[in-house]
């Protein structure tokens, strides 16, 4: 992995390598605007960029287009003369190592470590605070046999991140599944436990605050945290602080020289050493200056440095601890093409500040190919890190001042349409990645076949594969979209494209954790758009989560808040389900009373729109409820009219079932003979119902019943090897063979 002087939110690190096309030489003067032209520059009033950019735009499209060859090689050959390294930092690294072994305020007390050590390395963003911390973690990694876990705290935007979320992705990390919708002191007391006993570093990037330390912190002292801060984390106890400044000049012109080459250094010393004064030794800005020089092999360090002198004030330049990197971001970014830079601009817009080709050409509006170009110049000039096989992140140093651009240089209904067309790919995206699950020859792999190439995925496995990796940043796309409240149709539409596309991949159960979240997003869409459908639907699948992670009562809850939302809308499916859950609630708090009272009305509903199926299971519900209660008389009552609504619904697999509880009632009930011949009848409906797994086990409950009423004992052995029998057939067979054999198949649950 790539090892650089600047940090997640400070400085972009230098892209991959990549050889440049043959046919592509690097001709600066194609790609690169600063020259005498139509260009806007940072300092031209807004009219009068918008006029540059239109003629510069006109300018590229008379060459080919703004997406022409030779602007495309220029990036490209950019990107591939860019080299890659950690400079400089031993005093801090060594100051750091040295706090790790010297002794904390416990060992000085006399007292064993209660928690573990906790490193502070404090500085502003863009200062190279996250390559130190990165670069420390990579060298204490033999240290810590379990493993190096990192975590950002802060988003892009520059909001913290609840603990919640990020306790679940370390829990993830080591292994560890958390129940959905557990809260933040469970997560976080998980999280201690799974780290007990072990030695693993965790590298929290990007502190809000000292709180979210503390929420994270383990109890194991083998343990180490690296925290990186804006400033001192204030209640953290025996915190080891190291704070960050401007590189010395020799690693500063050692980082310079990885992007412009070692000639024009050494060619020019003095004017290298003034470049690096001018930037304040500053990693980040250093990168940007670096980038500018790749791209542009005909200038030297000393036109660089004159450029920079050369720029007028501007308001960032009142922040002395932010005007080398503001002023090198606008040397940089008035070097880019019309198109190019606004593509930068758009590139805040993509959830988490992480790109690949394929959004960066969607916010665009241009091909993918163009996309991946620009991405690729971009890392070349340091204004994005590479993140993995084309995958970039946007710094957080250089958000605020990209966000800045965007508000300034693109129109409102702009931005909207740009963040319209990404979430409109993403949503085509999941939808083929549902597809890519579907069996090979299905409808739904001759669908994914008609898509367009770039949307296609070739295996189910290569579906999952895209769907796990990017899947934070899928989630983090959902939550915006409803965060920002202007395309909910959009948000909605995405929100349901991921859900399908995990249980399709994972299964409801393997996808519980995120499900939970996707359906509170629904909740918070339908709350603010006044939809009751959706509310209930949403209330509803919350509830069952909660209820299968044993939030019984926070279950019931749900399920009551859906009832009234499906009644304000008078959707009868949806009431029914809810009173069907309601009485499924009061069925696990073994409340029978209130258990048949709700699925009397559930019932009622279901009978007055003559939906027998529905009406089967309620009946059978009911029998179990009264059973539990006992009172058999109502029990066998609901499980004949159980039997009959299967039977007149076509439903053998129900028949049979219900006519298990029907027998089962009778016998209960003080009606041997007749709960004889019902198990009879129920042996004869298990060999036709088509179920081999239910067969089985009712032809044992049959035996059973048949010893017990005194039946004839060669039928129950009969019975018993015809259930081997099938068992045995069914071995090889996973899915046939997974259910427990002592389940009751007429019980309620079993359905």
């Amino acid at each position: 992995m790539a090892e650089q002087a600047v940090d997640t939110d400070g400085g972009p690190a230098a892209p991959q390598e990549r050889q440049p096309s043959s046919a592509a030489p690097a001709s600066p003067a194609s790609g690169r605007p600063p020259q005498d032209g139509p260009t806007a520059s940072s300092d031209t009033p807004p009219r009068q960029r918008r006029a540059a950019s239109a003629a510069a735009g006109r300018a590229d499209a008379q060459e080919g287009g703004v997406w022409s060859g030779a602007t495309r090689a220029v990036l490209f050959a950019a990107a591939a003369s860019v080299g890659r390294g950690f400079a400089g930092r031993r005093r801090e690294l060594l100051s750091l190592r040295a706090d790790i072994e010297r002794a904390g305020l416990d060992t000085l007390a006399g007292r064993k470590a209660a928690r573990s050590r906790v490193l502070l390395i404090a500085g502003r963003p863009g200062w190279g605070r996250t390559a130190l911390a990165e670069e420390l973690a990579r060298r204490l990694a033999d240290d810590y046999p379990d493993g190096v876990l990192g975590a950002r705290l802060t988003t892009s935007a520059g909001d913290p991140v609840p603990t919640e979320r990020t306790a679940r992705e370390l829990l993830g990390r080591l292994g560890v599944t958390a129940p959905p919708g557990a809260d933040e002191d469970d997560l976080s007391e998980a999280l201690r436990a799974a780290l007990d006993g072990k030695r693993v570093l965790l590298l929290l990037d990007d502190v809000a605050g000292a709180e979210q330390v503390d929420a994270l912190l383990p109890d194991e002292p083998g343990c180490l945290v690296v925290a990186v801060s804006r400033g001192p984390l204030t209640g953290v106890p025996d915190v080891r602080p190291c704070t960050v400044g401007g590189l010395d000049v020799s690693a500063a012109v050692g980082l310079l020289a990885q992007y412009t080459g070692p000639t024009r250094i050494t060619c020019d010393p003095v004017a290298a050493q003034s470049l690096v004064e001018e930037c304040a030794g500053q990693p980040a800005a250093l990168v940007l200056v670096g980038g500018w020089l790749a791209a542009c092999p005909q200038a030297s360090v000393a036109d660089a440095l004159a450029r920079l002198r050369e720029l007028p004030p501007d308001e960032g330049d009142l922040d002395h601890g932010a005007r080398p990197l503001t002023r090198a971001f606008r040397l940089a970014f008035a070097a880019l093409p019309s198109a190019v830079a606004r593509m930068l601009r758009l590139l805040v817009l993509a959830p988490g500040g992480s790109a690949d080709a394929q959004i960066a050409s969607a916010l665009a509006g241009c091909s993918v190919a163009d996309g991946e170009a620009a991405l690729e110049g971009f890392a070349a000039y340091g204004m994005l890190r590479p993140r993995g096989p084309g995958r970039y992140q946007v710094p957080g140093c250089l958000y605020p001042l990209l966000r800045e651009r965007l508000a300034a240089e693109e129109r409102p209904a702009e931005v909207e349409l740009a963040r319209a067309r990404m979430l409109e790919r993403t949503v085509r995206q999941l939808h083929a990645c549902r597809l890519a699950a579907d069996p090979a020859g299905s409808p739904g792999r001759k669908k994914l076949a008609g898509m367009p190439k770039p949307l296609r995925f070739s295996s189910s496995a290569e579906a999952a594969g895209w769907l796990e990796e990017r899947l934070p940043t899928l989630i983090e796309a959902a939550r915006l979209a409803v965060e920002t409240g202007r395309l909910d149709t959009l948000a909605r539409r995405l929100v349901a494209a991921l859900t399908h596309a995990l249980t399709a991949h994972r299964g409801a159960a393997g996808a519980a954790v995120e499900l939970y979240g996707l359906h509170q997003l629904v909740l918070d869409v339908a709350r603010r758009r006044d939809l009751p459908v959706e509310r209930a639907a949403a209330l509803l699948n919350l509830g069952d989560l909660d209820g299968g992670a044993g939030r019984v009562d926070k279950a019931l809850a749900r399920y009551k808040s859906a009832l009234e939302a499906a009644r304000a809308s008078g959707d009868p499916y949806t009431i029914g389900r809810a009173l069907e859950s309601i009485g499924g609630t009061y069925e696990e708090l073994e409340d029978w009373h209130r258990a048949a009272d709700w699925y009397g009305r559930a019932l009622e509903l279901r009978l007055s729109r003559r939906d027998l199926p529905a009406a089967a299971r309620l009946y059978a519900r009911l029998g179990t409820v009264h059973g539990y209660a006992g009172k058999w008389g109502e029990a066998l009552r609901d499980w004949r009219a159980a039997s009959a609504a299967c039977r007149r619904a076509g439903d053998r697999p129900g028949y049979a079932r219900a006519l298990g509880g029907t027998a089962e009632a009778q016998e209960r009930a003080g009606r041997p003979k007749e709960a004889l011949r019902t198990w009879a009848e129920v042996a004869a409906a298990a060999r036709t119902c088509g179920d081999t797994r239910l067969h089985a086990d009712l032809a044992l409950h049959v035996a059973d019943a048949l010893d017990r009423l005194g039946g004839d004992p060669a039928v129950a052995r009969s019975l018993r090897r015809t259930a081997r029998r099938i068992e045995a057939d069914g071995a090889e067979d996973t899915g046939s063979s997974s259910q427990s054999d002592d389940r009751n198949p007429a019980d309620l649950r079993n359905q």
